[in-house]
C-alpha cells in the first residue's frame, strides 16, 4: 500500500540519484588512483601543498564515511518499508476452550470488498495496522472522476466501518481515509 505521504516517491527518487551520482565519483577516483583513467597524471597537483595528512586523519575519515555510508543504507531500507506493521489478533473468550486467530489482513479485506462496490469506487486497498488495543486503519480509495468522494465517505462510516468495528469487537477505530481519482478514460466518458 503507497504511503500517505506524497513526498515519499520523490524522496527515494532523489536519494537513488544523489546515491548514484555519489558512487559514479567514488568509482572515478578508485580509477583514476589505480591508473585505470588517465585523465590526471601523477605528477598533476589537486590540491596546495604536497604533504601527506598524518595518518590518524585518514583512518578518521575513512571510519566516518564508513559510519555515514551505514547509516546512509540504514535510511534507505527504512524508505522501503512502505506499508504498516501488521499484527495477529488473538480473541479468547473462554481460555480452555481456545483461541481465534486472526491477521489483520484478512480482518479488513471484507471492508476493502464492499468499498470496492460502492457507487464511484474504482478501487481500495487498506491495512489495519498497530497492536489489538490501539489499531489504526489506513485506506486508499480510488475513484472514478465522476464520483462523490463525500458519498463515498458516509457509507464507509455509516455501514462498512461499524461492521468492521462489530466485528473486531472494537468501540473506536481511527481511520485515515486518502481518496484518489482514477485517470482512466473509460470512467470520465460516458
Amino acid at each position: 500500500m503507497p504511503s500517505l505521504n506524497r513526498p515519499a516517491r520523490l524522496n527515494r527518487s532523489v536519494l537513488a540519484l544523489f546515491g548514484l551520482v555519489l558512487i559514479a565519483a567514488g568509482g572515478f577516483a578508485v580509477a583514476t588512483h589505480f591508473g585505470w583513467l588517465t585523465l590526471f597524471g601523477p605528477d598533476t597537483r589537486l590540491v596546495p601543498g604536497t604533504a601527506r595528512p598524518p595518518t590518524w586523519a585518514l583512518y578518521v575519515a575513512a571510519a566516518a564515511g564508513v559510519v555515514v555510508a551505514l547509516l546512509a543504507l540504514a535510511w534507505l531500507l527504512a524508505q522501503l518499508a512502505r506499508k504498516p506493521a501488521t499484527t495477529t489478533w488473538r480473541f479468547e473468550r473462554e481460555p480452555a476452550a481456545g483461541t481465534t486467530e486472526l491477521a489483520a489482513s484478512t480482518a479488513v479485506e471484507p471492508l476493502l470488498a464492499e468499498l470496492e462496490a460502492y457507487d464511484g469506487v474504482a478501487a481500495a486497498r487498506g491495512t489495519l495496522a498497530g497492536r489489538q488495543g490501539s489499531p489504526v486503519l489506513t485506506l486508499v480509495v480510488t475513484a472514478e472522476a465522476d464520483a462523490d468522494p463525500a458519498e463515498i465517505r458516509r457509507r464507509l462510516e455509516s455501514e462498512g466501518l461499524p461492521r468492521l468495528r462489530q466485528a473486531l469487537e472494537l468501540d473506536t477505530l481511527p481511520t485515515r481515509a486518502e481518496f484518489r481519482f482514477s485517470t482512466s478514460t473509460s470512467s470520465r466518458i460516458r
